[in-house]
């Protein structure tokens, strides 16, 4: 069983690179004419990357032994190869084997699956390095409204140990067409992204004052529904900066094509600045960031003209 793992395994890694191969480099977010998933920017996205290709190869080694069995016996047992059919009914041997491989399969898709399933909601699964004594949760509360989301941040003791002073919320509505920047993104660009740090745990409660909504973030492996009078909680753990962007995932009105989500990942110093001015004046934060970042890639980039 364990070299049937390794083989599967090794098959999925190799449909992996082939996904990179057909994938273009971007700084962060969707492009246009992507075929796989947005690239993961979360331990958790890059497990559920691994595991969509890993069943793949499992389907289509399952899908080619199938089809090639079925071939072997058109050619092998048709009609003018054999004017005398045979007569028995049942074979032991076969009859184990298509009741054992298929639940050898499906134990080889259930291990690292209950792994993924547990793991989006306890980080002690996929984070070998983490600590509930001393990593610290930035808490982020989401509501979901038809047809915008409304953010709060935590003031507890574990989200102030992030950078938070006093109360922050505010509400990101979808930039329309006509007020698009320059490197906006049509239907997912907001007015007011979620600014969190690199590198630390954010608790995410989603919860809605209306219908059923659906908080997805594809960078971070994120998809949890937002339900009248229930907080469901999830988690993630960024480990780049960059804008990553995703929508709402249930039908929920007219306008559920227009409820998008953007998250900027900043470093640690960069989120304290935003969060000590965001709490006053959430338009002035957003500004500074945005020159702060800019800033930064300048200086970044006079860094690698010089070399």
């Amino acid at each position: 069983m364990r070299a049937l793992a390794r083989t599967f395994g090794a098959l999925s890694a190799l449909f992996a690179l082939g996904s990179q191969a057909l994938a273009q480099a971007v700084d962060s977010g969707p492009f246009n004419w992507q075929v796989n998933l947005q690239e993961a920017a979360s331990e958790v996205a890059q497990y559920v990357d691994w595991f969509a290709w890993y069943t793949l190869a499992i389907m289509l080694a399952v899908c080619v032994f199938v089809f090639g069995l079925m071939a072997w016996c058109a050619v092998r047992f048709n009609a003018k190869r054999n004017p005398e059919p045979a007569r028995f009914a049942h074979n032991t041997t076969v009859e184990v084997l298509w009741t054992v491989l298929p639940v050898l399969i499906l134990v080889l898709i259930a291990v690292p699956s209950f792994r993924l399933l547990y793991g989006q909601f306890d980080p002690s699964k996929i984070y070998s390095e983490y600590n509930p004594e001393t990593d610290k949760f930035l808490t982020v509360k989401v509501t979901g409204h038809q047809w915008y989301w409304g953010y709060e941040y935590g003031v507890d003791d574990d989200s102030k140990s992030n950078g938070i002073t006093d109360e922050i919320s505010f509400q990101a509505f979808m930039i329309p067409d006509e007020d698009l920047p320059e490197n906006g993104l049509r239907n997912l660009s907001v007015d007011n992204p979620v600014v969190v740090p690199v590198d630390t745990f954010v608790r995410v409660q989603v919860t809605s004052a209306d219908v059923i909504h659906s908080f997805a973030m594809p960078p971070f492996g994120i998809k949890i529904d937002a339900v009248p009078g229930r907080l469901n909680e999830t988690y993630f753990k960024a480990n780049r900066e960059g804008l990553f962007y995703g929508q709402c995932s249930e039908l929920c009105g007219k306008d559920h094509a227009f409820m998008p989500i953007a998250m900027r990942v900043v470093s640690k110093d960069q989120f304290q600045q935003w969060a000590s001015q965001a709490s006053d004046d959430i338009e002035g934060a957003n500004q500074s960031l945005a020159q702060a970042i800019q800033q930064e890639k300048q200086n970044n980039d006079d860094k690698v003209a010089l070399r």
